[in-house]
């Protein structure tokens, strides 16, 4: 049975999915027309220094975007022991691509325990609360929570998206007692910020995990239900689907590493075997998990490895079919590069940097101090 999720579990395939399926073919054609310019991009590595000490993920994005946020680990949640949020921005304008904590709640239809632990309580690590569908999550938790101080908030769209957890294979599980089900939901909200209108799309999946306990009284069950890959778009009112190609390049190249996701395993199922021992102090913490192999059982890798197929097939199919992408070969690294497609001329330094261009003739070695090498399409 899978009851525990990753930080950010592999929100890039929902991210995929969700922005770049639901925009018009006219706007992306007119993203496709952009290979007359010139895109610059480096690749981003974010260190879990809180916890593991090693990269976490990575990720291609605009050279003069910033990235602010990160993974922050949760001493008291042994079935979500660490959230990841962060913001990826243009410090040059209002795009912005934000992915929020996951919530990790509660609920018991058993109503002796839940006198013993009443809503708004927590029980180990949880949060008690009654389960509720994905829409109205978004709009009575996670819109108050992250939006709640705009006096001009306004709702433009309130939808279910049954699709985001289909095609995530969220809410599924093996066939036994356990029971799970799923929901995908957005919010289109516009406010104003420094007396900029702005528009944002916000998206959330409720799962929810049904365990049933036998005791002399009969069958009750213990609900687990987590809010999770809570991602939004932001930009300038009427101008959000303009910028479809800098959050394609964000979402389409991130990539998890194994080696920290292996740690975060292994942090769950200590906690598990150890009844949900509390760990009071960081420096402790950071020694365990310093501690915690960076290998993963079989099982998990077989897990992990069957995720990222998953993944890797949608947005290979996506990228290639939809928007375009080319694959090149870093030979700083000797790894492939997946680059938006149109531009034909592509270049690469040893600081993680990218150059895409139309023009032939175009030199980044002039006028530079970098040594920048051409790529080679694989």
């Amino acid at each position: 049975m899978r009851v525990h999720h990753s930080p950010f579990r592999l929100i890039l395939s929902v991210l995929m999915f969700s922005w770049f399926s639901l925009t018009s073919s006219q706007q992306l054609s007119g993203v496709k027309g952009k290979s007359e310019n010139m895109l610059r991009l480096r690749n981003f590595s974010y260190v879990d220094q809180q916890g593991t000490g090693i990269e976490a993920f990575s990720f291609l994005m605009p050279s003069d975007w910033k990235f602010e946020g990160g993974i922050t680990w949760l001493l008291d949640n042994p079935m979500m022991p660490s959230v990841t949020a962060f913001r990826i921005f243009n410090p040059k304008g209002k795009e912005e691509f934000e992915v929020f904590p996951n919530h990790c709640f509660f609920w018991t239809t058993n109503l002796q325990l839940l006198g013993m632990f009443p809503p708004g309580s927590r029980y180990f690590g949880s949060v008690v609360k009654k389960t509720m569908s994905a829409q109205v999550v978004l709009r009575n938790i996670i819109l108050p929570e992250q939006r709640g101080g705009f006096q001009d908030l306004k709702i433009l769209k309130d939808e279910n998206v049954p699709e985001l957890p289909q095609i995530l294979g969220a809410g599924k599980l093996g066939q036994g007692p356990v029971t799970s089900e799923a929901t995908g939901a957005k919010l289109r909200i516009s406010y104003s910020k420094a007396g900029i209108p702005l528009e944002e799309e916000i998206y959330a999946v409720v799962e929810t995990i049904n365990i049933p306990v036998q005791s002399y009284f009969g069958t009750t069950y213990n609900i687990l239900w987590y809010v999770d890959y809570i991602f939004s778009f932001k930009g300038e009112a009427s101008k959000l689907e303009d910028h479809t190609l800098d959050f394609q390049i964000i979402t389409s190249s991130i990539k998890i590493n194994p080696k920290w996701y292996a740690k975060y395993s292994n942090v769950i199922e200590y906690l598990a075997q150890q009844q949900i021992a509390r760990i009071n102090n960081i420096g402790e913490f950071s020694r365990l998990l310093s501690q915690m192999s960076d290998e993963m059982r079989e099982d998990k890798m077989q897990q992990f490895k069957a995720s990222g197929d998953v993944y890797d097939r949608v947005s290979q199919k996506f990228s290639d079919n939809t928007l375009g992408i080319d694959r090149y070969i870093d030979p700083h690294e000797g790894k492939e590069v997946e680059l938006p497609a149109g531009y034909n001329h592509a270049w690469c330094n040893n600081n993680g940097e990218y150059i895409i261009t139309g023009n032939p003739n175009f030199n980044p070695n002039e006028g530079s101090n970098l040594h920048w090498e051409p790529m080679q399409k694989k």
